[in-house]
């Protein structure tokens, strides 16, 4: 196993800011990583405060119990399981709901994780290790029809025939079942790519994408997030992709503005039921000196609202 480079939160002061943290309010990390952005709530917090974590990474809840901050719960589940993960907590609201979307440092450079192609591990790509279909797996049984719309819809991939069909032909001659031979067929099927890009990240991305079920996680989240919330309490989303950073833009956006109705449909303005979220401010993006200090920090863009006394 390589050695494990040391996490470094994005967005850190500003996310939390974005909170507008209550020292007695409840808030949900919705990805707890290596814990930054859960310290700097707790931090932020009194006494009468409460932080419930999720993390679908078993690393990640082992990292979090080493805390043991009695105002913390940690939860092994997806963030998707939160309106579920909640109630059996006995918690019908919140004030607060952060969430920091893709992929940890610990994940892409632990290679037993089999998330980048610059270790040769095996192809797992898996966020929760403890079940689930591997990539490895997948490939074993997926047609090219499969493999091509995957890497198409998940990775905006131009070539996701042509690397589809070499997969499969590889595959004939036996399993592709680590990193380092999908990086390999990738890279001797795309011929031109990118400046300073690997041909095969964007299938990575994809696949990794796919198998953790990344976007419809976000999608059935995010409702569940506002139907939460206390009027004035926030929603902060930090995207590190444009696919998410999409989906979080469009949901904020149609939640901030009244039902659509019939264009001849009889109803005043001032009926319309009110808009469930309120847009706050711009999106935010890291400083050129956070860039500087983290590369990966570049994509990110947090997206914030504020819940509003609107009803369903």
């Amino acid at each position: 196993m390589s050695g494990v480079t040391m996490h470094v939160t994005v967005l850190l002061r500003e996310a939390v800011d974005a909170l507008a943290i209550r020292p007695d309010g409840v808030y949900v990390d919705g990805t707890f990583g290596r814990g930054g952005h859960s310290r700097a709530i707790l931090s932020a917090l009194g006494e009468r405060g409460r932080l419930i974590a999720f993390d679908r990474d078993p690393a990640a809840i082992a990292a979090g119990e080493q805390l043991n901050d009695a105002r913390l719960t940690l939860v092994h589940a997806p963030f998707s399981a939160m309106a579920e993960e909640l109630a059996a907590l006995g918690v019908p609201k919140i004030d607060g709901v952060l969430l920091d979307l893709g992929v940890s440092s610990p994940q892409l450079d632990d290679a037993s994780r089999g998330m980048s192609f610059r270790f040769d591990a095996p192809l797992d790509m898996r966020m929760d290790t403890s079940r689930g279909q591997t990539v490895a797996d997948w490939l074993a049984e997926a047609s090219v029809a499969q493999i091509t719309e995957v890497l198409r819809d998940y990775g905006e991939e131009r070539f996701a025939y042509a690397i589809a069909k070499a997969i499969a032909a590889a595959r004939a001659a036996g399993p592709v079942a680590t990193t380092g031979q999908l990086a390999a067929i990738v890279e001797k099927t795309v011929r031109t790519r990118e400046p300073g890009q690997h041909p095969a990240t964007r299938s990575f991305q994809a696949l990794r994408i796919f198998i953790n079920q990344e976007l419809e996680e976000l999608i059935r989240v995010l409702p569940a997030c506002v139907d939460h919330l206390r009027a004035n309490g926030r929603l902060a989303v930090i995207s590190f992709h444009s696919l998410e950073d999409r989906i979080v833009k469009r949901f904020m956006r149609d939640a901030s503005r009244p039902p659509q109705l019939p264009a001849r449909l009889p109803v005043r303005a001032a009926d319309l039921p009110a808009p469930r979220l309120h847009l706050v401010g711009k999106s935010v993006r890291p400083s050129a000196e956070e860039v500087a200090a983290n590369p990966r920090s570049r994509s990110a863009v947090m997206r914030i609202a504020e819940r509003t006394e609107g009803s369903a």
